[in-house]
C-alpha cells in the first residue's frame, strides 16, 4: 500500500506562484498593544443596515484572535449577536454605554464618536 505524501512530510521549499503565499519563517509578528495603550472609538451606526442600529467598536490594533475574543466578549455582555469584520467589532443594537463601561473597565482608552 503507497503512503499518501503530506505537505508536512515534503523538506525545503514547495513552488507556489500566488503572492501571498509567504513562508511562515518570513511572517513578522506585530506585536499587540497593552489594553492602556489602544484607543478604541465607540459609535451607532445604520447606514446600510435596513435602519437597524449597531454599536460600532473600532481602532483596535493587535492579533485576529485577540479582536475576535474581545468580539464575543462584548456580545456576550450586551446578549446579543453581531460580528467582526475589516477590524471593527459590530454589536446589534444600541448598546454604547455598556460596551464604554466594560471597555473602560478593561482598561483601554475609549472615546465615543458621533452623537
Amino acid at each position: 500500500m503507497a503512503k499518501k505524501m503530506r505537505l508536512e512530510d515534503l523538506k525545503g521549499m514547495v513552488y507556489s506562484t500566488d503572492p501571498d503565499n509567504i513562508p511562515e519563517e518570513e511572517i513578522e509578528e506585530i506585536p499587540a498593544l497593552e489594553n492602556h495603550e489602544q484607543k478604541l472609538y465607540v459609535s451607532i451606526d445604520k447606514k446600510q443596515r435596513g435602519g437597524k442600529k449597531v454599536t460600532l467598536v473600532e481602532g483596535f490594533q493587535g492579533h485576529e484572535d485577540d479582536l475576535a475574543d474581545l468580539g464575543k466578549e462584548l456580545k456576550k455582555l450586551c446578549g446579543t449577536g453581531g460580528s467582526v469584520k475589516d477590524g471593527d467589532i459590530i454589536v446589534q443594537g444600541d448598546n454604547r454605554d455598556k460596551i464604554v463601561a466594560y471597555l473602560q473597565k478593561e482598561g483601554y482608552v475609549v472615546k465615543r464618536k458621533g452623537g
